[in-house]
């Protein structure tokens, strides 16, 4: 390359999003995902022994999936080649196939071949790809939004390795931003900017988890805010807000009183007061809450505060949800508060909510016990000679449908985790329990 070539490549890295020029180049740059990708997990082993099988990454926008492909490229000194499985022709697969060849005759390199959207890969590409990933010849890394085991073709499956990426938490998206905000060549250091700390968390909360939507609304911010006279640019919370367009949340100076707002809220629920809730789902809304927010608390409440003494409170919260998408605000108010008046006037019970924990206490203070002979499958070859399955009673060949035979591994024989109250509908389960257990000793 001469040196006008240099110079314009140089110019077009500096006139490139902030999100493009912030992406992290090695493992110790990259911030989150520390649950596949911290030190001694799986995957950030397999990088660094240079142990790699093909892997497909799913998770949601902004979430770092193109970001760790290239650094496994970069990490494993591979050719790093990258497509699109929309706008992919058999010929631009051909065409990475036959550089591959090259890369690896003339300088023993691998090739990593990125594919966005692998769920759309149609079977034509498949059949021209998939051969040369058996091979070794081509490490595929696939990136798809959707489910991978109802979305991605089986045949990529059974040769893939497959990792789930989460939404960004807003301190980690915090951290990025004060990155790009304190390094000079790559970020935002090179202008005097003095940002206020609610604005960057602002941005962090309201980026939904995206680390691409943050930096695209924290470069917005700090570039259409002018200087004042000494050349700093003060970027407030406002400035934030308008750059993600997301309302400031303001109820008052107390900066908790969003946390107090939703736990009056959730309590008020939870001691049945439709007028209390109503309250403060008022003032949630009035000071520009996300109302997806709400919806999400009023579907944990549905579960948590009253469960099966009301089992369509949580179809009328889900609901809820799925209308409020649909509608929007203002008119999602009216949504929101049907859901919160049913769910304050229904039956309460924590029944369920107490039963998984001690189960999940169970298992955390004695391990995980061994499912006994009879309730294993029994369908696979084999399985039969081994005992699974023998011994089995058949519900449905019995009275009512019930046949008393052990379900709990016997070191738990008599333990009692869901114990329903006399609410609701849970009156009725009480009562079906009962009947279930007097048969058991022989009533």
């Amino acid at each position: 390359m001469d040196l006008f070539g240099y110079q314009a490549q140089e110019e077009q890295k500096q006139n490139a999003p902030l999100a493009a020029r912030m992406r992290p180049q090695n493992l110790e740059e990259l911030i989150g995902q520390e649950e596949i990708i911290g030190h001694g997990k799986l995957l950030r082993r397999a990088i660094e022994a240079d142990k790699l099988t093909s892997l497909i990454f799913f998770g949601p926008p902004g979430t770092g999936k193109t970001t760790i492909a290239k650094i496994i490229a970069g990490h494993t000194k591979s050719m790093f080649r990258s497509i699109n499985a929309v706008t992919a022709g058999i010929g631009d697969i051909r065409k990475v196939v036959e550089e591959a060849k090259n890369a690896l005759a003339m300088y023993s390199q691998r090739t990593v071949l990125f594919v966005d959207e692998i769920h759309r890969f149609n079977k034509a590409q498949q059949d021209a790809l998939l051969p040369h990933v058996e091979e070794g010849l081509i490490l595929l890394i696939g990136a798809t939004t959707e489910n991978p085991f109802f979305e991605v073709n089986p045949a990529l499956l059974s040769r893939s390795q497959l990792f789930r990426l989460q939404s960004h938490r807003e301190e980690d998206l915090i951290r990025m931003a004060e990155r790009a905000l304190s390094l000079p060549n790559r970020g935002l250091g090179h202008l005097n900017v003095q940002m206020e700390e609610e604005a960057i968390r602002h941005l962090a909360r309201y980026a939904d988890g995206d680390a691409r939507r943050m930096y695209n609304a924290l470069e917005l911010a700090v570039l259409s805010t002018p200087p004042d006279a000494q050349g700093v640019i003060h970027v407030t919370v406002e400035e934030a807000a308008e750059s993600i367009q997301r309302r400031v949340v303001r109820y008052d100076k107390n900066a908790d009183a969003h946390y107090d707002t939703v736990s009056a809220f959730i309590k008020s629920i939870r001691g049945s007061d439709p007028d209390a809730a109503l309250y403060w789902l008022a003032k949630m809304i009035d000071a520009g809450e996300d109302p997806k927010f709400i919806a999400r608390r009023i579907i944990i409440s549905a579960s948590e505060d009253i469960g099966n003494a009301d089992p369509r409170a949580l179809q009328v919260a889900v609901s809820a949800m799925q209308a409020l998408e649909m509608i929007g605000m203002p008119e999602g108010r009216i949504i929101l508060a049907q859901a919160v008046t049913y769910l304050a006037t229904a039956p309460k019970s924590n029944a369920s909510y107490l039963g998984i924990n001690k189960a999940l206490q169970v298992i955390h203070e004695g391990g995980s016990l061994e499912v006994p002979l009879h309730l294993r499958d029994a369908h696979y070859k084999g399985a039969a000679r081994l005992g699974h399955g023998k011994g089995y009673q058949y519900p449905h060949d019995f009275p009512g449908n019930y046949v008393e035979q052990p379900y709990l591994p016997a070191e738990l024989t008599g333990m009692n985790l869901y114990a329903p109250t006399r609410n609701g509908y849970e009156q009725i389960i009480s009562e079906r329990l009962a009947n279930w257990k007097g048969r058991r000793n022989g009533g």
